[in-house]
């Protein structure tokens, strides 16, 4: 089986009569032409190449405008552009402590209304009573929910005015 080589193989000549369905013309083309499937695929294989480096140079092309005109809209809306002056050390640390100013002042807890604090009493004592039973103090939970919403409907009422 392995001992006697492999039988050489014989390129396909057609003579005389031409396969079924191919014309006689056709086949006398492709047997005188010099062009093989090595070249063909060789010469498809550049095309396609030559293709992907055009639109890799297209799309690095956009790229490079879009990036462009970021920039150009960036420097045309940056808010101290108008300034000639540059910003020092002092007026740096100015803005950041009227920063930490403003931070400071939201960061302050308010007062809650005596209705929520007494709601929250309620929710808090049911608790400590029923340890076991937390489950029964459902209608002080309820009353402090309504307590906070109300308190929320005020908030927001004031922001919108």
């Amino acid at each position: 089986m392995g001992s006697s080589a492999s039988k050489p193989v014989d390129a396909q000549v057609w003579k005389g009569t031409s396969p079924p369905g191919v014309s006689q013309d056709l086949v006398e083309a492709l047997q005188s032409s010099p062009e093989t499937d090595v070249s063909r695929l060789q010469s498809l294989e550049l095309a396609v190449q030559a293709r992907v480096a055009a639109e890799l140079r297209r799309l690095q092309s956009e790229e490079a405008a879009a990036l462009r005109e970021a920039q150009e809209k960036l420097s045309t809306t940056t808010p101290d552009s108008s300034e000639a002056a540059p910003r020092t050390r002092q007026t740096v640390s100015k803005e950041v402590e009227a920063l930490r100013a403003k931070l400071e002042e939201r960061r302050k807890v308010r007062q809650l209304p005596d209705s929520v604090e007494a709601a929250r009493g309620d929710v808090v004592r049911c608790l400590r009573e029923n340890d076991r039973r937390p489950l029964d103090c459902w209608k002080e939970v309820e009353a402090f929910k309504e307590e906070v919403r109300r308190l929320e409907k005020g908030w927001v009422e004031k922001v919108i005015n």
